[in-house]
């Protein structure tokens, strides 16, 4: 307890660039900006000009019993917070992580791991509307990445108390104990030190969120799962997943989503790749897809990307506006 307070000391007293302190742990702070650039070709573009500025801060320290500890706080464009967790590992045990209810724990981890040069298929600036696994992760949840597992196995075992309750501030609580209750997930990853193939990588997971169906709109809990296949050889790259979300509410509306996607590195510092996500939504008029085809070239702390997206049927709908494409040319820079 006194390591994790005299770590809280050393971030709240330093500045804002890596600190460390006797005893205590290094906090760090990194930091970049997006400008982006977005034409619509079936819509109005309006001012085409975006700017992202995201900085975060990172830190670390190991208490006197040999635990480790590790602290993420990450931001968003114009400091709005998005996440922050902390991981603490216990020899023996595997590492603790508790999360501030955002992303990335549970099978969330896993909602789209195709590959790509720059980002999903629908998310380099036109979205499609589709809804993906997310399991528990919209809660505060406590996740146990264990360390006694085979070799080239990872596996991730979360739980949320209350699934729609997130970030709660010291001595304080969430959720609105309203229809959604607890959530567990499990997560698995397999390298090719467990089965043995060269460049392939499998991944799988399973959520279930307890609903309370003595509500009328509710007559289950919602299940979710997934799986995916990636393969690398040379400079390519292959992936394909499929995904399910049964939200267990009286209308009709379970998902099916399928992925696939091909890269290719044509050096250390260009890539290219082309994605698609076809997402199938019960009751729907049509089925939400989109294509992207990227590419990205890295040079110095400088990062050229570009984006061509097709969208269909955005959020299920087969209305005419609802076919959109996009062109979004992008310049990250790291500091």
């Amino acid at each position: 307890m006194n390591k994790l307070n005299k770590i809280g000391v050393s971030a709240l007293c330093g500045s804002l660039a890596a600190i460390s302190a006797a005893n205590a742990g290094d906090l760090t702070v990194t930091g970049g900006a997006d400008l982006t650039w977005v034409s619509f070709s079936k819509a109005v573009t309006g001012n085409p000009i975006g700017i992202g500025s995201n900085f975060g801060f990172s830190g670390s320290g190991e208490l006197d019993n040999g635990w480790t500890v590790d602290l993420s706080i990450a931001h968003t464009n114009a400091g709005a917070y998005s996440n922050t967790n902390v991981t603490v590992g216990i020899p023996g045990v595997g590492d603790v992580r508790i999360d501030q209810g955002t992303s990335g724990t549970g099978i969330d981890r896993y909602d789209d791991v195709v590959p790509t040069a720059w980002e999903e298929a629908d998310g380099a600036g036109l979205s499609a509307g589709i809804t993906k696994v997310a399991g528990g992760s919209g809660g505060t949840t406590i996740e146990l990445k264990p360390s006694g597992t085979p070799d080239g196995l990872t596996a991730y075992l979360a739980w949320t108390p209350d699934a729609d309750g997130a970030n709660a501030g010291d001595k304080a609580g969430s959720g609105t104990g309203g229809i959604v209750n607890s959530g567990w997930d499990v997560a698995l990853e397999a390298s090719d030190a467990m089965h043995g193939v060269s460049g392939l990588t499998l991944y799988g997971g399973y959520s279930v969120v307890d609903q309370d169906q003595s509500k009328t709109t509710v007559n289950a809990d919602r299940e979710e799962w997934t799986a995916a296949v990636k393969y690398a050889a040379g400079g390519f790259s292959f992936g394909y997943q499929i995904s399910e979300d049964k939200q267990g509410t009286t209308t009709a509306n379970t998902y099916d989503n399928t992925y696939y996607s091909a890269t290719f590195s044509v050096n250390d510092d260009l890539s290219i790749s082309y994605g698609h996500v076809t997402s199938d939504k019960e009751g729907s008029a049509g089925d939400a897809e989109a294509d992207s085809i990227q590419a990205a070239y890295t040079y110095g702390g400088a990062t050229f990307r570009i984006a061509e997206v097709d969208v269909e049927n955005q959020t299920y709908s087969t209305a005419a506006n609802m076919d959109l494409d996009a062109t979004i040319i992008s310049l990250g820079l790291a500091f």
